[in-house]
């Protein structure tokens, strides 16, 4: 992992509620549905996310901005292989468009959560936490960057567009009981050159 000053660092179990949060934000309440659907015998859904959040902090997996009160943006990611994952017939169809995607993204460092809390938007936070991910992608050895958008998620391209993304290829979002305005997921490269 590359140096973090603040008030970049990376999150903590503690962080668990926030990252939760910024995670539900970023994936347009789809977590949030498939946490409900993770849930048992009555178990809140936001439990099961918070917990999933604070297994991903122990794996220090999560750069976070914090100005002394908490995690208020966050960026996870993770690289991708020069092989692409298979894609078996019982993969769950809420999730096949977005792998079929990932696997045209091969070599590559994928933004998997890039969010703040809405008090915080506008201020640079998306921006700088990109920078520190093409930081991690570079000392990681890869040279492009990936992320998949949801089409009608107009300012998050329009910030990866600002930073040097452009459109590969989009897939037809499959709800599978996800109430959402997505149509598309759309997958957007950036070169590290």
């Amino acid at each position: 992992m590359i140096p973090l000053e603040k008030p970049l660092r990376l999150a903590v179990e503690t962080d668990a509620h926030a990252l939760a949060d910024l995670v539900n934000f970023a994936g347009e309440g789809l977590p949030l549905h498939i946490w409900t659907g993770l849930s048992q015998d009555g178990e809140d859904p936001w439990a099961v996310g918070r917990a999933r959040q604070a297994e991903k902090a122990r794996e220090r997996q999560v750069v976070v901005i914090d100005y002394g009160n908490g995690a208020v943006a966050g960026l996870t990611g993770y690289g991708i292989g020069s092989e692409p994952e298979e894609i078996g017939d019982n993969f769950p169809a809420l999730f096949r468009p977005l792998l079929e995607l990932e696997n045209k993204a091969l070599d590559s460092w994928y933004v998997n959560v890039l969010a703040c809390y809405p008090e915080n938007r506008g201020q640079g936070l998306g921006s700088r936490l990109l920078d520190v991910a093409d930081e991690i992608a570079r000392d990681a050895g890869y040279n492009k960057m990936s992320v998949i958008v949801a089409d009608e998620n107009v300012g998050a391209r329009r910030l990866y567009e600002r930073k040097g993304y452009s459109e590969l290829d989009k897939a037809p979002c499959a709800k599978d009981g996800w109430e959402t305005e997505t149509e598309n997921w759309v997958l957007l490269i950036k070169s590290l050159s």
